[in-house]
């Protein structure tokens, strides 16, 4: 056998050996939450005087840079231009058990790269408290954060422990649910959960992100988890449901379902 017929058959198979691997790394997908079960979600996605969400410096001692949070008057989508520093706009409303659902791109820069933004759960007002689902490049997509470990804050990263490779390319829109249910924090990302933290912590904020890149958000979806709603009856439902997004929304209407608002 000569050494150029050796070489193409061993070039084959490290082919075909890496097709395989990458085949193993990307589990079959699955629909979101949102796709299976539409029903009782609100529509959290702000208008342009950005109401219901909340800007703070990241970390909350640094100072407030310029505003870099908007909503492009043709798209709707939330917009950070990556122009204000190091910050995260988080949703007014302090929450137990919950899903966020988020699409999000980012501004494809020429030579770019080092993309980098975040989405927050359970996180506390004044960042004393974290747990980010990271958003970036193509090896994005896990959880990492500032979390009470039997009772000490300790950071934990689960970057090593990432199930797949889900995350698109800059450019390209992906999807996050992001989802607090009693001990766990889990993020599903383009059809599979990808990463799963441990917590004790038992509520905090959803927020968003804003790190030096522009970036788009759209389809800015909540439902609420919270087992004292699920438990209350249809009428008590409605009312808890009445008075909290007229807290959150200065009681604006918003539909929840198909035909259904609340103000």
């Amino acid at each position: 056998m000569s050494a150029g017929f050796r070489n193409s058959v061993l070039a084959a198979s490290l082919l075909l050996g890496g097709a395989l691997v990458s085949r193993a790394q990307v589990p079959p997908s699955t629909p979101s939450l949102l796709e299976t079960s539409p029903e009782g979600w609100v529509d959290v996605e702000p208008g342009p005087d950005l109401a219901g969400w909340v800007r703070q410096a990241w970390p909350a001692t640094d100072k407030l840079g310029p505003q870099q949070w908007s909503v492009d008057p043709e798209t709707k989508h939330l917009v950070c231009d990556g122009t204000g520093g190091h910050d995260w706009l988080r949703l007014d409303r302090d929450l137990a058990d919950a899903v966020l659902h988020v699409e999000w791109r980012f501004t494809p820069v020429a030579g770019g790269s080092g993309y980098n933004s975040g989405v927050f759960a359970r996180t506390a007002a004044d960042g004393s408290v974290w747990h980010q689902a990271q958003v970036g490049g193509v090896r994005a997509g896990y959880l990492f954060g500032l979390t009470p470990v039997k009772g000490q804050a300790q950071r934990q990263s689960l970057a090593d422990r990432l199930r797949s490779f889900r995350v698109r390319a800059p450019g390209e829109w992906n999807t996050y649910e992001l989802t607090a249910r009693g001990g766990v924090i889990s993020l599903w990302v383009n059809g599979a959960v990808t990463s799963e933290m441990t917590v004790e912590v038992k509520r905090g904020y959803f927020g968003l992100e804003g790190e030096g890149f522009r970036i788009e958000f759209r389809n800015l979806k909540l439902r609420v988890l919270e087992a004292v709603a699920s438990r209350a009856t249809p009428n008590r439902r409605s009312s808890m449901l009445r008075r909290d997004w007229h807290r959150l929304f200065g009681g604006r209407r918003y539909e929840v379902a198909p035909g259904v608002t609340v103000r």
